[in-house]
């Protein structure tokens, strides 16, 4: 009895930091559409457009790293790394709503797709791509 307890305190505690992931989720997604919306902006955000300057973004994550160690980069380059990796969230939050796609759904659907792509028992420990595996 106190184990089943145990499990739905625990199965609670997990559903409840779920919710409040997705009310932060909204909430950005509220702060990024009214600061669109604020500049009339939607008019340039098409999908060709949002995946250039998401791709744009991510050159320029890239740069922080450029010519310098991981460690390197971080000490010197932490505000500009956790800068640049929003930005790439926001585009990419912006392309998502811009088709439609729910991006936590499809996380959970490609997670499934790579397991089956990478069997444990195959792939731990290694960086072998799924179609040499």
């Amino acid at each position: 009895m106190l184990k089943s307890f145990i499990f739905d305190l625990n199965f609670l505690l997990k559903l409840r930091k779920e919710k409040v992931t997705m009310e932060r989720l909204d909430k950005i997604n509220i702060l990024i559409k009214k600061f669109k919306e604020d500049r009339d902006w939607d008019k340039f955000h098409n999908p060709k457009d949002l995946a250039i300057s998401l791709s744009i973004e991510i050159a320029e994550l890239l740069e922080c790293f450029q010519w310098k160690t991981s460690e390197e980069s971080i000490e010197k380059n932490l505000d500009n790394i956790k800068y640049e990796i929003a930005d790439i969230a926001i585009y990419l939050l912006y392309l998502c709503n811009k088709l439609n796609i729910d991006i936590l759904d499809v996380i959970e659907k490609k997670i499934k797709i790579n397991e089956f792509k990478y069997p444990l028992e195959k792939s731990k420990g290694n960086s072998i791509k799924y179609n040499k595996l």
